[in-house]
């Protein structure tokens, strides 16, 4: 009985390790989000085009060589986001996130057209 006990206060304890740990990581994503709103936009926009050029392939509309040259294309797009913060001291400036969004939005023109 006494394992018993030590064995479920260990299995809650670890319980509430993995949920402050998950609360801790959400601040530090909400942090980067506030100090980098510029390349938080580009990043959603290409996280969103990723799931639209999949569900583009499940619904039949592309093809898996289309989809491929697509994810080519939205990471050579991050790939030029990251060089260009890494020049800014991790951030990119408002013409960056212009020229960026120009791409992402030629991109786009391409996913269930």
């Amino acid at each position: 009985m006494f394992a018993k006990k030590i064995l479920g206060s260990v299995a809650v304890a670890a319980f509430a390790a993995s949920l402050a740990g998950g609360a801790m990581a959400g601040d530090k994503d909400s942090r980067w989000e506030r100090n980098h709103p510029r390349r938080e936009q580009v990043n959603d926009r290409l996280t969103n085009q990723n799931r639209r050029i999949h569900q583009e392939v499940k619904e039949g509309e592309l093809t898996h060589g289309q989809a491929a040259a697509l994810h080519n294309k939205d990471r050579q797009i991050r790939q030029e986001e990251r060089m260009m913060a890494s020049q800014n001291g991790g951030h990119i400036t408002r013409q960056e996130q212009r020229t960026l969004n120009q791409q992402e939005n030629a991109v786009s023109r391409q996913i269930g057209h």
